[in-house]
């Protein structure tokens, strides 16, 4: 094969060779420094020198694209195995609704000891643990789009795939995914952004009494707080900039328009996307080898899954035929459910008391007052503008790598802003340390709107200038409908990350200065602090009930409405 390879290289190729060569160099420099050896108890100092940013930077990109791929495999698995299995749908998706719930620091209670135990001797085995971290604050989002955008595939399409007799394979490969494109990568890039939004929760490690930084650029946030030196500060969210600005030139920008092809149906006004990365790649003579080459060899890699024989439909069979096993599966469920509530009563009963589990019980229940209101005034205002940037795409284009910016914006760099202003304003940390939570969640529901926004069929448009719909009544027939979807995945995904937030949000540090709210995050925070494990568990439980609650009785109603 590569003896074939003739093709002589032109100028673009030559522009592309410096790229190519200083993101492989990167790569290799920094897996090399991941592996290297690692003592717990050893400290491992994080410099506040602003010389050392461009290292810390590449290290934490480094996690977040391992990160990123684990999530899409995860993603991927999660959707297919959902939406075409009822039974797998029932225990997957409240599964779902739990592993969102967890905060990042119980996740970390429970993975940072295996990770250290399977690469003894190597920092690897900590940079697992924060790289899963990472994990944890991306890929329920990705999940959850690609669910939903499977289960809203057109029938048409699903009727086309059995005339042609795909495989369960090919009709994921050529029709599910293509279709689920363009909302994935924008909510690939929102799951980018929310592992920066916890990249200090990440990077700065608590385990076995020690503190373990990570060199990146959350660890340097953090000792920036402990020391409260403003110039860091500034200097990291300049690092974090350049940064954003790198993936989205490098990586998103292409993505988005190579994916602009997997559209269902043009919408009117719409203008072509533009990347000059891969206007080059387009232009280069080897690059352009080198893609046909892949797409040849996935063409061939689906060929080996035969088309399927034409079978009757499902509908058509006996439906006595399906009781028996979603029966069994319903008597399962509630055999488990029966045995957890046990367990649970026992672990209150031995471990923490009644008495503290109806107090935490109460500040859940503050927690989701300021998750509830939070969630209703972000989507009273993120609706409207982003159905208008979706509409707009000349306009999306512009906006996308300022969102970008703004939903990587940690809430640690605030501290110093809101401690001033609680402390010599005198106001109560109750209230106004509740916009914390929402302020790197609310973008969950922006990114999926546009999306929804951006893909609205052109048939609906011409629909409602014919009919002379105009004003309130446009949007109550056209537009809310056809977001709807796009929403509920958004304020699923936001609702159940302002609970996650509620830890950093709830319990603020800026040097030696505390700010407390009383709430489930800062219970878990300071529990966390202590070592309490029992209460840990407690606090990490009581939030998972919430978030199952109300995930039960509000959003898979609206998934079923919608659906």
């Amino acid at each position: 094969m590569f003896a074939s390879f003739t093709t002589r290289p032109n100028r673009w190729d030559w522009a592309l060779l410096p790229l190519v060569l200083a993101v492989l160099v990167a790569v290799a420099y920094g897996a090399m420094q991941m592996a290297r050896p690692f003592v717990l108890g050893q400290p491992t100092p994080v410099s506040l020198d602003v010389a050392g940013l461009p290292y810390y930077l590449l290290r934490t990109i480094l996690r977040m694209f391992a990160a990123m791929a684990f999530s899409l495999l995860f993603a991927f698995v999660f959707a297919a195995v959902a939406a075409k299995y009822k039974m797998a749908e029932k225990i997957l998706v409240p599964l779902l609704d739990v592993l969102q719930s967890v905060p990042i620091l119980g996740f970390q209670a429970i993975a940072i000891a295996p990770f250290i135990a399977l690469f003894p001797g190597s920092q690897l085995g900590v940079e697992c643990a924060a790289i899963f971290a990472i994990f944890t604050s991306q890929a329920w989002n990705m999940a959850f789009s690609l669910y939903q955008s499977m289960r809203a595939v057109p029938a048409e399409l699903h009727e086309a795939s059995r005339m042609f007799r795909l495989s369960a394979w090919q009709r994921f490969w050529r029709l599910e995914l293509p279709f689920a494109m363009p909302g994935l990568l924008w909510n690939m890039m929102m799951s980018m952004s929310g592992g920066w939004f916890f990249l200090v929760a990440a990077e700065a490690i608590s385990v076995a009494g020690q503190d373990v930084k990570l060199p990146g650029i959350g660890a340097y946030i953090a000792v920036a707080i402990e020391a409260e030196n403003g110039r860091a500060i500034a200097c990291a969210i300049g690092a974090m900039f350049v940064g954003i600005v790198m993936y989205d030139q490098l990586f998103f920008r292409p993505l988005l328009v190579w994916a602009d092809k997997f559209r269902f149906e043009e919408s009117e006004g719409d203008v072509g996307r533009r990347s000059w990365l891969l206007d080059w790649v387009r232009r280069s003579r080897i690059a352009s080898r080198l893609s046909d080459k892949a797409w040849t060899v996935m063409r061939g890699t689906l060929a080996w899954f035969p088309a399927r024989p034409v079978r009757a439909e499902v509908a058509d069979k006996p439906a006595g035929r399906f009781r028996l096993p979603a029966r069994a599966a319903d008597t399962v469920l509630l055999v488990v459910a029966i045995w957890a509530s046990y367990r649970v009563a026992a672990f209150i009963h031995t471990e923490v008391g009644w008495r503290e589990a109806a107090s935490v019980f109460g500040l859940g229940l503050a927690t989701l007052v300021r998750v509830t209101v939070l969630i209703a005034l972000a989507s009273l205002f993120w609706v409207p503008v982003a159905i208008w940037i979706g509409l707009r795409p000349r306009y999306a284009q512009k906006i996308q790598a300022v969102a970008q910016f703004l939903a990587a914006f940690p809430v640690n760099l605030l501290f110093p802003v809101v401690v001033y202003s609680v402390l010599h304003l005198g106001l109560n940390p109750d209230i106004w340390l509740s916009p914390l939570m929402v302020f790197g969640t609310q973008w969950y529901i922006l990114f999926n709107v546009v999306a929804g926004a951006s893909t609205l069929s052109n048939d609906l448009r011409l629909a409602a200038a014919n009919l002379g719909l105009k004003g309130w009544l446009k949007w109550k027939r056209i537009y809310l409908p056809a977001v709807f979807p796009s929403y509920v995945t958004g304020a699923i995904t936001a609702s159940g990350g302002s609970w996650n937030a509620s830890i950093v949000a709830e319990y603020v540090t800026w040097g030696k200065t505390t700010l407390v709210a009383h709430g489930l995050g800062s219970y878990v925070k300071q529990m966390t602090d202590a070592g309490d494990f029992p209460r840990i568990a407690l606090g990490i439980g009581v939030m998972c009930i919430f978030v199952m609650t109300i995930n039960r009785f509000v959003w898979s109603r609206l998934y079923q409405e919608q659906a």
